[in-house]
């Protein structure tokens, strides 16, 4: 791959174009920046807390607020250290009064509870003996009020910073609602802080069980050359053939995205690769910047990681983290098929050519490095048997990164005649550095998944659920037709997952929506798996639906292309995503629930392939030839009949979809001039 490649922008370096898109599209980025001394103790305080974090999963016996408040007080600790209060605030070495006053308060407040949990779970034992204008006020009760609300508030100032303002509306307007039906301060400050429905909630104890450790072993496998790998292979295998580069892209993005866990990240990281070349292979700046941001967004349900998704899934669902990696394949595979056929396509249609096959990297050269791999399956095939627990899995996998990075850090070394001390400087350095990174990309997470605990718990202390789920209820029984009126009932249910997941992290993402709209669904019948799969579905799929999508939006500017056209075409491109779900709601057989042979497992995968394909071909507009319109509705129709599971709406779309395709071909050979 040239260097040309490599730009974003002619004449610009690569690195610092992909910074600055990342700092006005993902909070994250927009961090303070230390040098010198400053920043080797910022870095110290990472590496530490990534320690910290793999032993309390592995050793730690504390009890679980123990642990939790500890691992929330470390989190406002490193929040403050690394996020200013605005993205213009990053002169060096700066850190103003106030962010320090708001870090001690904030971590204090934490580590008060946790170091006096103990004694506090004694006198606390209701909301009605922390409220000092009841009979049974304790002496001091103002005192855990303030520490509550101190904590709380630190919180969300510091989610504001590093996840955004939207999850904060969403809290905001449930705290409102909360005081407005009646509840009083100690009553709310108890669910949110002391107790276990808020703050501490399950999102919170799951992140600091498993997805932190994960989240550290994700920082060590991207320091092998996994994305670059990815990225080599995709082109390997794909990167010559018709409109090459984008392919590349879908491949490339579902690979690194299972593992990222960010949709504007992933689509940063290898859209700054693939999009400049999809734009010299031909494609538009809209349609290029549309494919990385859809497929990068899709990374985030492809198994076997989905974006460290599948373990609060496992735990929202009660069921094994195996279970839910296996019954997210298909609609995983429909959804990168849909994007590969799309694009597929579009390059006929075009009359696209691929990357020269001398430009690209070999199979046989690239194959000696599939080692890099040997983390990642590991973990699973460990994972998925049950031989060890997730973290102790993810503990040997961080180890194994390790391990397969030693080659490339010794040929370096050889290579710079260091010896052994480069080498082990190297290796030493990588080590640092991951756990370094590991750490900063908890902070975002777990802040995030602290909010979804609250969001969780004013739910649950208004009963706001069963208002929700009856009011949905209520109107879709409006509709005298059952079927009509469970759509209608999932289209609103989409809707609200599509408004509260607007910029929202993936793992937050899915614990605002397991607590707000999957009982909903259940209510009305659907099975718990089908319910938490469309919710996830829907939320994350927010990152590419205008008008907040953040995806598409960082893909349009390193393509430098209309936003809204972007997120537009992304929508398109994402088409599965906006089907699927309806599918398996009606029909749990495409998530492999309650499958009886292989056979039917074999027919469900066939047929929802084949209707993928008619879907995306009418939604291009181009099969061997332009398609007329009343052709792309009756692919529209045969597409979706067979990717609905069931024998007779098989051999229906089936039929039909055939007719088109040879009629298609027929009149392309007829006419060759206008195909």
């Amino acid at each position: 791959m040239s260097e040309k490649d490599k730009k974003i922008l002619p004449g610009t370096d690569a690195a610092a174009d992909m910074d600055e898109v990342m700092r006005k599209f993902d909070r994250e980025s927009a961090t303070r920046i230390w040098e010198g001394k400053p920043k080797a103790v910022v870095s110290v305080v990472m590496a530490l807390f990534s320690l910290y974090c793999i032993w309390s999963t592995l050793y730690c016996t504390w009890d679980m607020p123990i642990r939790l408040s500890s691992f929330l007080g470390l989190i406002v600790v490193m929040g403050y250290l690394t996020y200013p209060a605005r993205k213009d605030h990053v002169t060096p070495n700066s850190m103003p009064w106030y962010d320090v006053v708001l870090m001690l308060l904030g971590a204090g407040s934490f580590f008060y509870y946790c170091i006096n949990y103990k004694s506090l779970v004694m006198v606390i034992t209701s909301a009605g003996k922390i409220n000092p204008a009841s009979e049974t006020a304790i002496p001091n009760a103002w005192f855990y009020l303030a520490i509550g609300v101190v904590a709380v508030l630190v919180l969300a100032e510091l989610c504001r910073r590093c996840v955004g303002l939207p999850i904060l509306f969403v809290v905001g307007a449930l705290l409102v609602y909360t005081f407005a039906s009646g509840q009083n301060l100690a009553r709310v400050v108890y669910t949110l802080f002391y107790g276990t429905s808020g703050v501490m909630a399950t999102p919170i104890q799951v992140c600091a069980k498993f997805i932190a450790v994960f989240i550290i072993f994700g920082a060590f496998l991207e320091r092998t050359g996994i994305s670059s790998f990815f990225i080599d292979l995709a082109n390997s295998l794909a990167g010559s053939t018709s409109g090459g580069p984008a392919k590349v892209a879908v491949i490339s993005s579902a690979l690194c995205g299972m593992v990222s866990g960010s949709s504007v990240g992933n689509t940063v990281t290898t859209g700054s690769v693939t999009i400049p070349m999809m734009k010299r292979t031909g494609y538009q700046g809209e349609f290029a910047g549309a494919v990385e941001a859809a497929a990068s967004t899709g990374g985030q349900i492809m198994p076997p990681i989905m974006g460290a998704a599948a373990f609060l899934m496992a735990e929202y669902m009660d069921t094994t983290y195996a279970n839910v990696a296996l019954k997210a394949i298909l609609p995983a595979l429909l959804y990168f098929t849909g994007i590969f056929l799309a694009v597929h396509l579009e390059a006929r249609r075009l009359n696209l050519k691929g990357i020269p096959r001398d430009q690209l990297p070999r199979f046989a050269v690239l194959i000696r490095s599939i080692y890099l791999l040997l983390p990642l399956v590991v973990l699973v095939w460990m994972v998925s048997t049950g031989t060890r627990t997730l973290q102790y899995s993810a503990s040997i996998a961080i180890v194994l990164a390790v391990a397969v990075s030693l080659p490339h850090f010794f040929a370096d070394s050889r290579t710079r005649h260091g010896g052994a001390s480069l080498f082990a400087k190297d290796t030493a350095s990588m080590i640092v550095g991951s756990l370094e990174a590991g750490g900063r990309s908890c902070i975002t997470v777990a802040v995030a998944c602290s909010m979804a605990g609250m969001v969780a718990g004013c739910i649950t202390v208004t009963g706001l659920a069963s208002k929700l789920i009856n009011g949905v209820i209520n109107i879709s029984r409006m509709v005298p037709n059952e079927a009509l009126a469970m759509f209608i009932a999932l289209f609103l249910t989409m809707l609200c997952c599509i408004v509260l997941g607007m910029g929202v992290p993936t793992t937050a993402n899915y614990c605002i929506m397991a607590s707000t709209c999957a009982p909903i669904l259940i209510q009305l019948g659907i099975g718990k798996i089908p319910a938490h799969f469309f919710v996830f579905y829907f939320g994350i799929v927010a990152d590419i639906t205008p008008p907040v999508a953040l995806a598409a939006y960082a893909g349009s500017a390193i393509a430098k292309s209309d936003p809204m056209k972007t997120g537009i075409n992304a929508t398109k491109l994402a088409i599965a995503a906006f089907i699927v779900p309806y599918i398996f709601a009606y029909s749990p057989a495409m998530l492999f629930v309650d499958v009886t042979s292989v056979f039917q497992v074999a027919q469900i995968v066939v047929s929802a392939l084949l209707g993928i394909f008619g879907v995306a071909a009418a939604l291009n507009g181009y099969l061997f030839r332009p398609i007329p319109k009343w052709m792309r509705l009756a692919l529209i129709a045969a597409g979706l009949a067979m990717m609905v599971p069931g024998s007779a709406t098989d051999v229906v779309g089936l039929a039909a979809l055939a007719v088109m395709v040879f009629y298609q071909k027929a009149m392309a050979k007829r006419n060759p001039a206008s195909a």
